[in-house]
């Protein structure tokens, strides 16, 4: 790991005049996934700058009943009753997430803003677009069992492995951001860029920009929702395939519902078709079989991960069952 300067701000405006001065330089909060990027020699920032200490590490009411702030310095092993009660999704999601170790140190912005999980990303020993442009994809010719089956293109197939993100896209979320120009809000789906040509630039964050809040919108008490995620050991691992499903019903029937897929795409990937499988039916085995199979709508899986298609449909089914077994 190479030498670096350490700056810890007073501010949110002192760490964006920071930013603004040093293009290069990069936050840090819990470190969970930064530091390991440097140890291995993926990242190698000359400068860190610590938010640690910016006081945004609460979570609030919004006025007028409009739901909740986190803040962004929230640690991933936070147990806040507002959250359970109102947004078990969103709970559920945090605890899934790699460890209590882990959790404890994580942050909601940092997991936000996560890098992907691809092996060949990961090992600076195999070229990758997303490191050095225009290097090359092995990852399509190579082991593309753990690759996305949406949203990839020829330039990267690497999925985004938070957890946190998954729940925060069924419940439309919008995250916090603030910056040289002001502060502004940005619709969670928004916020991760799908690859294209440019993996490179994997959010939709303007330079010298910086997630201060995540807020989530009032909770309806005629909803429901749930979070479901497979993987291949019980902890510290990440999704082979996730869901998050909101459901809210209104007389026997689904009014709305919001469905969510981690471990398939290069962002938290929005199941529309389910969605649109479940609107106006009830909660019943017909409705959840369709919105399961029509969850693999536009499915591309590559040589090796074409069993995650069948995995989103029993993922899918069995995250409205169990939430359809709900009191």
């Amino acid at each position: 790991m190479r030498t670096f300067h350490l700056d810890r701000p007073r501010s949110v405006a002192d760490t964006i005049e920071l930013l603004a001065a040093d293009p290069q330089a990069r936050l840090i909060a819990g470190g969970t996934d930064l530091v390991t990027l440097m140890r291995d020699g993926i990242e190698s920032p000359g400068r860190l700058v610590d938010v640690s200490g910016l006081g945004l590490d609460r979570i609030d009411e919004l006025p007028d009943g409009a739901g909740l702030r986190i803040g962004a310095m929230c640690r991933n092993a936070m147990d806040d009753r507002r959250l359970r009660d109102r947004y078990p999704v969103v709970a559920q999601a945090l605890r899934s997430g790699a460890s209590p170790q882990i959790r404890t140190m994580a942050t909601f912005g940092g997991n936000l803003l996560q890098r992907v999980r691809c092996p060949y990303f990961r090992q600076p020993e195999f070229a990758c677009n997303r490191r050095d442009p225009g290097s090359g994809c092995p990852a399509i010719a190579g082991d593309s069992s753990h690759q996305a089956v949406f949203g990839g293109s020829s330039a990267c197939t690497a999925v985004h492995p938070s957890d946190l993100a998954v729940a925060l896209l069924a419940v439309d979320a919008v995250v916090r951001v603030e910056g040289p120009a002001g502060p502004r809000g940005i619709p969670i789906g928004e916020l991760h860029r799908l690859p294209g040509d440019t993996p490179h630039a994997e959010t939709t964050l303007e330079p010298s920009e910086m997630i201060v809040a995540i807020d989530l919108p009032p909770s309806s008490p005629t909803s429901r929702s749930h979070y479901l995620k497979v993987r291949d050991r019980a902890s510290f691992a990440f999704a082979l395939v996730s869901a998050a499903v909101v459901v809210e019903e209104q007389g026997g029937r689904v009014r709305s519902a919001r469905v969510a897929l981690g471990g398939v795409a290069p962002k938290p990937w929005r199941a529309a078709a389910a969605e649109e499988a479940l609107a106006g039916r009830a909660l019943d085995d017909l409705a959840i079989t369709a919105a399961a199979e029509a969850a693999t709508s536009g499915a591309r899986p590559l040589r090796d991960n074409g069993y995650k298609v069948e995995l989103i449909r029993r993922v899918v089914r069995r995250a409205l069952t169990e939430l359809g077994g709900q009191p």
